[in-house]
């Protein structure tokens, strides 16, 4: 058994038996499964809840993976995919994107074949924003949620990066209204691994926006264009 890669929350790689004890602990941590293990490029990731014992701790999701690699022209034969996700991570951060926090992130070659895992933290009071529609909806937040979010992924988007799966299930929201009336929106992005860096601003931007209006389902279309009207204002001023 070989270790390629063990991560820490802190970025700091740790190696030898230490690394592997870190990663044996997550890879053995058990918990239910919020998405069962599918079989896709040439083997199989799933997402397991490691819930907490500590109300003052957040759940964590554990992605767990054998086999389930990428290939590129730096890594003709391979890397698992939550290696190139927490580079996205750490990419998102760099520019101010909310995104969940990595707690264990490493992989290692078991038997010739890749074993991989990315541990993240719950995002406390955050809902998709499919469910966000379904439970609460108002229309003067979801004004305010729709700058918000126009704004985060011109930021994204300014970056060069693009997110490769952004579908509303992927986009987690918390809204906050005061006793004056006044609205707090934060919003988050989930599911990296398919993120990636183009070479243009509009490369990136097109191929997010395209796939956001086909999966915006049976949202308020009304939104959707004051979503994208706040994107472009965003995108060509200053944030």
């Amino acid at each position: 058994m070989s270790l390629h890669t063990i991560t820490s929350a802190a970025g700091r790689v740790q190696k030898g038996a230490k690394g592997l004890r870190s990663f044996d602990r997550w890879w053995d941590s058990g918990g239910e499964w919020v998405e069962p293990a599918n079989k896709r490029r040439g083997g199989e990731s799933g997402v397991r809840i490691l819930r907490s014992l500590n109300d003052e701790r957040p759940d964590l999701y554990c992605k767990r993976q054998i086999g389930h690699i990428y290939r590129s022209l730096q890594h003709p034969m391979g890397l698992p995919t939550v290696l190139r996700e927490r580079k996205a991570y750490l990419a998102y951060a760099r520019l101010g994107i909310r995104t969940p926090n990595i707690v264990y992130c490493g992989a290692r070659r078991s038997d010739g074949n890749w074993q991989a895992l990315l541990v993240t933290e719950a995002l406390r009071g955050f809902v998709s924003l499919q469910d966000w529609y379904r439970v609460q909806g108002e229309t003067h937040v979801a004004q305010h949620l729709m700058a918000a979010l126009g704004t985060e992924l011109a930021r994204l988007h300014k970056g060069r990066w693009q997110h490769g799966c952004l579908y509303p299930k992927h986009i987690f929201v918390k809204t906050l209204t005061n006793t004056l009336g006044g609205v707090q929106v934060e919003v988050a992005l989930l599911d990296l691994e398919k993120s990636r860096q183009r070479w243009s601003v509009g490369k990136a931007s097109r191929k997010d926006l395209s796939q956001l209006r086909r999966h915006w389902g049976e949202l308020p279309k009304d939104d959707l264009l004051a979503l994208e009207g706040s994107y472009q204002l965003a995108l060509r001023g200053a944030l």
